[in-house]
């Protein structure tokens, strides 16, 4: 028998953690917490956190940008028949305006918004088009209205990404609201679509995978 001075009682199971186990357990939790967003990021700095989010569960969703049926982006009645021809889709790459202009392009480039998450720029873009071709007064001042607080206003629901200056521009523009008042704003938006959704677009599958579908019907 070992002296009582040397003898030491075994560990006792289910005891307390280590600390070591317990900052282990405590960093999960704090990432659990964060992909649920039970602790959501305040103010300007958060909305681009969770639009980063937003884009990473997008990627590891797989989330594919090919089309196989692309009746099912089309503008016109569903089960319609694509009736564009490879030289329509390829002159799409000559320009952004181009693109813009013609009623397959842009639903198939709206489908590419899509999966990046950034299809409020288009829809700010066409909904500025539309408020162009406003003739009420009283239907110009509402119309504004609605455009800012869904577009551009901080916070807003579709907010779209534009500086400090045009916002404030805007928000005084439309408190006297005319044809123009969103040209700025609108201006900032197609360039960014311009340089940096446009040749991505051009680049993707649902771009080329077009294009081929065109080309098989035509051999």
């Amino acid at each position: 028998m070992l002296p009582a001075s040397l003898w030491h009682p075994p560990p006792v199971r289910g005891g307390p953690p280590s600390p070591r186990g317990d900052r282990l357990g405590l960093c999960c939790q704090s990432l659990s917490d964060h992909a649920v967003g039970t602790d959501p990021p305040a103010g300007r700095t958060g909305q681009r956190q969770n639009r980063g989010m937003r884009t990473r569960l997008g990627c590891l969703s797989h989330k594919s940008d090919s089309y196989n049926d692309f009746t099912a982006i089309l503008p016109d009645k569903p089960n319609r028949a694509l009736k564009l021809s490879t030289e329509e889709a390829t002159r799409w790459a000559d320009s952004f305006d181009v693109l813009l202009s013609h009623k397959y392009g842009l639903a198939a480039f709206r489908a590419f918004l899509k999966t990046e998450f950034s299809e409020e720029n288009l829809e700010f873009w066409l909904a500025c088009e539309d408020f162009k071709k406003t003739r009420s007064a009283a239907k110009l001042a509402t119309k504004a209205q609605r455009i800012f607080e869904e577009f551009i206003d901080v916070q807003a629901p579709r907010e779209v990404n534009i500086d400090f200056q045009t916002r404030e521009l805007t928000r005084r523009n439309v408190q006297e609201p005319s044809l123009s008042c969103f040209d700025q704003a609108q201006g900032k938006v197609h360039s960014l679509m311009e340089k940096d959704s446009y040749p991505r677009f051009l680049r993707s599958k649902i771009y080329t995978d077009l294009l081929s579908q065109t080309q098989r019907r035509l051999s």
